[in-house]
């Protein structure tokens, strides 16, 4: 039994910390079609969901009764869903998946009887009218809001895999979702029928839930799944199941059979080479990616600002010309950052400044700069920005080498009265950087290293062995 306390945790704080504790990523379906009804009636709806609902409580991570199939019986179907909310333990989350979505007055009904009338904790929603329609939902952070992105029925491509600004469709949408989850409440739907779209929604938005149809008998391969959608620390994913259970002869065993093999899986995944230190994740896989479309690394023979050779160069300054993969490159900073404790971000001139707005701007944090000299007319600073003596900043550039240029900027931030304990770059090179600002009292976190990087490449077959080894040894 989870305590009041965890009760009153925000929806998908709630969800991690009962995924923990019960060792589950279950959602129980509630879904009583009608040819799965000894009559088309209320109460055998109710009599449907209670048998799933006592079989399957201590194993579900969340219910999920679907509105359609209560309001096809009528008013008493109505009134049946409501019966069916409070049977529901109320220690176990509770998703209606209505997928509503619509503009002004309406909307706000829709969440009123969502939230209000039926008790529901989370809600499934459609975006397309964009996120006016959705904020009735999204106002109560404590209330959970899963954004339909990329469905798991046969013609989804037809709409959803439309091409825009180099994304697909579903794909925008899964940032656009990301910008709106400014009170932590926001999770998505995506299916499980395209493992590959699963795969990229999950590099694109790393640290959302995902709320996951499609299994059974929609085609969708479990272990395909949990590879693809997983977060980094094993959870992240609500693996929705429905008449696979209430099918079942028995469905408390057919429930325990379900978690014990997805449990199975997630301890293999766990200790599988492609999620081991080193081994490149999803995320990483992206950055390598986009590196390559944006033109920002090149291979050849260049000195460094360092006065170091490298057959390898990066210059994210291009980025400000892509501003589709400018907004993608800063995401990539996200998870590190929110792991961090910091005041404001600093930005490094010349590139690091433009990736440190957009993560300001996507993370919601005050920023500042150090100049690169200090003006010889007005204030005269070296810091631009606000800020008040004493705060901490994490410092963000693009790329880190031997830690020069970071050590430049953290006289400067220091002079004025910041703290600085972490730096945060987009590839570190592995060439002093990290042993440089330790002594410093810094820490060095990368969202990719180079050697990463540079054997993803190699076994994409876009690097040649030699040209891998010129990077990797260069003496």
């Amino acid at each position: 039994m989870v305590t009041g306390e965890s009760r009153s945790l925000p929806f998908f704080a709630w969800l991690d910390e009962r995924a923990r504790r019960i060792d589950s990523l279950l959602c129980v379906g509630l879904d009583p079609h009608l040819d799965q009804l000894p009559e088309p009636s209320a109460e055998a709806a109710v009599a449907f969901c209670r048998r799933l609902i006592q079989a399957t409580a201590d194993l579900a991570l969340a219910f999920k009764p679907n509105s359609a199939f209560f309001e096809a019986l009528g008013p008493a179907g109505m009134r049946a869903l409501h019966e069916v909310m409070g049977l529901i333990p109320p220690e176990v989350p509770v998703i209606l998946d209505c997928k509503r979505g619509d503009i002004a007055d309406t909307s706000t009904a829709y969440a009123r009887a969502a939230f209000g009338v039926y008790g529901a904790k989370a809600v499934t929603v459609s975006p397309y009218l964009g996120r006016d329609a959705l904020l009735p939902f999204l106002q109560d952070p404590d209330r959970g809001v899963f954004v339909l992105c990329r469905s798991s029925n046969p013609g989804a491509n037809e709409i959803q895999g439309l091409q825009a600004e180099g994304l697909n469709l579903y794909e925008r949408v899964a940032l656009r979702a990301q910008s709106w989850n400014q009170l932590g409440n926001v999770g998505l739907v995506v299916g499980a029928t395209d493992v590959v779209a699963l795969e990229r929604v999950r590099a694109l938005v790393p640290e959302l839930w995902f709320l996951v149809p499609g299994l059974g008998s929609q085609g969708g391969n479990l272990g395909a799944v949990l590879q693809a959608g997983l977060r980094q620390d094993g959870l992240g994913l609500l693996v929705s199941a429905s008449r696979s259970l209430s099918q079942a002869e028995n469905p408390r065993q057919a429930a325990e059979n379900l978690v014990e093999v997805m449990r199975t899986i997630r301890r293999q995944l766990q200790h599988s080479p492609s999620r081991a230190p080193g081994r490149p994740s999803p995320e990483v896989r992206q950055v390598a990616d986009l590196l390559l479309e944006s033109g920002c690394v090149r291979f050849g023979q260049f000195t460094l600002k360092s006065g170091k050779q490298s057959p390898i160069y990066f210059d994210l300054r291009l980025l400000v010309s892509r501003p589709n993969h400018l907004a993608r490159i800063a995401r990539a900073y996200l998870p590190i950052l929110r792991s961090l404790s910091f005041q404001r971000l600093a930005g490094i001139p010349y590139a690091g400044l433009p990736i440190a707005t957009v993560v300001a701007l996507e993370g919601h944090w005050p920023m500042v700069y150090p100049r690169r000299e200090a003006k010889d007319y007005g204030t005269r600073s070296l810091i631009e920005g606000e800020f008040a003596v004493g705060e901490t900043v994490a410092v963000l550039d693009d790329v880190a080498t031997t830690g020069e240029t970071k050590l430049e900027a953290l006289e400067k931030l220091r002079q004025a009265g910041l703290r600085v304990n972490d730096v945060v770059v987009l590839v570190d090179r592995e060439q002093g950087a990290q042993a440089v600002l330790q002594e410093q009292g810094v820490r060095l976190s990368s969202v990719a290293r180079l050697s990463d990087l540079v054997n993803l490449w190699k076994e994409q077959g876009k690097m040649t062995p030699e040209e891998a080894a010129a990077v990797l040894h260069p003496d």
